[in-house]
């Protein structure tokens, strides 16, 4: 038997696109410190979803259900389509690479907005398919005017929409989705990442699920990770056209979505009015910030998502809430703060209200 080589050079050559692929970089935490960096809840899940997890741990030496088929029907019931129309994934960044590997072609071009979620411009060329980020308004909202001029470009097979947009954190409204999905070619798929959706108070933004039954080239995702406190047990879902779908679940991960995760699901599915609440409640606070945070100088987005955006903002907002024990979100064009409990926010607001201007 041979000795292991320390440091031995790999001998196996990476595909091009995977070396210049950029690597996702997740929220710091640390110790003690409160975590304002990764949009999840401030606190965990209700004693029931627990227990439903807990529970399901006593199967464990089954495999799941090969397709979260429990699940399905019961996202299928909550949104009034049929179980074919919806696809169950660890999460949906998942969903996303599964989607566009239905689509993409070497060389397909995908349209996304930029800056909006990191794994857009990762899961893109993993797929062999080419990203073409279209750069947000001042304001941190889509170009909408680039966005669909760019889809109906030549060798294009999907468009993505992000709303509320993460991590500048305006929302798309209903009308102006639809608008976009009529004056794009119906051949190119137009995804809808609706991750944060359930905090969104504005009136005039809601899902884009009605408009499948119209136009088959539409895709809704969610995520169990955000709303539902569900981030650790990576479970999301996508919701479109049967036949999209079932190509969808055909690239997917057999047996994926683990038993403990699809209990969790369904269980929290249950609890619609605790999670509606839980929403209102984050909603309320962001809210409160973004007065304060203007009040005091900052120039601050509008956003109806579970955090908000400080353009401009840097290493003197960053370290300041680290001295505090706090955690935030730099970006290399402003810091992203994720709405926590009320005491963590006046902790937040109380370090960096005297840094507006800095």
């Amino acid at each position: 038997m041979n000795a292991p080589r320390d440091n031995a050079a790999l001998t196996v050559p990476i595909r091009c696109a995977v070396e210049d692929l950029p690597r996702y970089k997740p929220g710091k935490s640390a110790p003690g410190a409160v975590k304002m960096s990764s949009n999840e809840m401030p606190d965990g899940p209700s004693t029931k979803v627990v227990q439903a997890m807990t529970k399901a741990l006593e199967s464990v030496n089954r495999y799941p259900d090969l397709t979260a088929t429990p699940v399905r029907q019961a996202v299928a019931e909550r949104f009034d389509v049929a179980p074919e129309q919806v696809c169950v994934g660890t999460g949906s960044s998942a969903l996303l690479v599964a989607a566009l590997n239905v689509v993409c072609e070497p060389g397909t071009r995908v349209v996304y907005p930029w800056r909006s979620f990191e794994s857009y411009p990762i899961a893109i060329p993993s797929v062999h398919g080419v990203g073409v980020p279209i750069p947000l308004l001042a304001d941190g909202a889509h170009d909408l005017e680039a966005l669909v001029a760019s889809a109906n470009e030549d060798n294009v097979g999907a468009l993505i929409l992000c709303s509320p947009n993460n991590p500048t954190g305006p929302a798309l409204t209903f009308e102006q989705v639809h608008d976009v999905v009529e004056r794009v070619n119906p051949h190119v798929l137009i995804l809808v990442d609706e991750a944060y959706i359930d905090f969104v108070t504005d009136p005039c933004v809601s899902t884009a699920i009605p408009l499948i039954s119209e136009h088959s080239n539409v895709l809704v995702m969610r995520t169990f990770s955000k709303v539902h406190a569900l981030a650790g047990i990576r479970i999301g879902y996508a919701i479109g056209h049967e036949d999209l779908i079932g190509a969808i679940q055909a690239v997917s991960i057999p047996f994926g979505v683990s038993t403990v995760a699809q209990a969790g699901a369904l269980a929290s599915l249950a609890e619609a009015e605790e999670i509606h609440a839980q929403a209102k409640r984050i909603a309320t606070e962001r809210d409160r910030m973004i007065a304060e945070l203007r009040d005091a100088g900052f120039e601050v987005p509008d956003s109806q998502a579970n955090f908000f955006f400080l353009p401009g903002a840097g290493d003197e907002v960053v370290d300041a809430c680290a001295a505090a024990g706090l955690i935030v979100r730099p970006f290399a064009d402003g810091v992203r703060v994720s709405v926590a409990t009320p005491d963590m926010n006046d902790e937040f607001l109380k370090v960096t209200r005297p840094l507006a201007g800095c």
